[in-house]
């Protein structure tokens, strides 16, 4: 088993705070020593107290399946002897009701494309079988509830 930590810091800096009106900026402190902005979605909180160019927790939730996916398609194409030149993923998540009525991210399309180089090139076949072993592989879509989906760009 292992752990993972981040520390995720806000101040009030003096503003009000029960009538809302306060900024929902936030740092968070990863521990090879990033610092990420964080803040509130201006879809969800509306600027002047959101922030943004930070990144909000729905689109780290995002980013964290888009990029566990990367590393496990790194890893597995490595493996099948695939030379990967570029990888970019356009992934997208939906902020919608669930089966409960409440807010939650309901789905996240990964639509990663992958450039390849050596002489050694996949059909699209391998592709699509090297995208289906990562999301089995990956763990943080393993970690939930919502549907997954990657469908790669060709």
């Amino acid at each position: 088993m292992s752990t993972y930590s981040a520390t995720i810091r806000w101040q009030r800096s003096g503003a009000a705070f029960t009538d809302q009106r306060y900024s929902r900026a936030h740092t968070w402190h990863f521990d090879g020593g990033a610092v990420v902005p964080g803040s509130s979605s201006p879809q969800t909180v509306p600027l002047p107290f959101s922030d943004a160019a930070a990144v909000d927790p729905e689109e780290a939730f995002v980013a964290a399946l888009s990029s566990c996916h990367l590393l496990w398609f790194l890893h597995l194409a490595a493996k099948a002897g695939f030379v990967i030149e570029r990888y970019e993923d356009r992934a997208d998540g939906v902020l919608a009701k669930n089966a409960e009525g409440r807010l939650a991210m309901t789905l996240v399309t990964l639509r990663p494309r992958a450039e390849f180089a050596g002489e050694k090139r996949p059909s699209r076949s391998d592709i699509e079988a090297l995208h289906h072993k990562a999301h089995e592989e990956c763990f943080i879509a393993n970690s939930v509830k919502s549907e997954v989906r990657c469908e790669p760009v060709f």
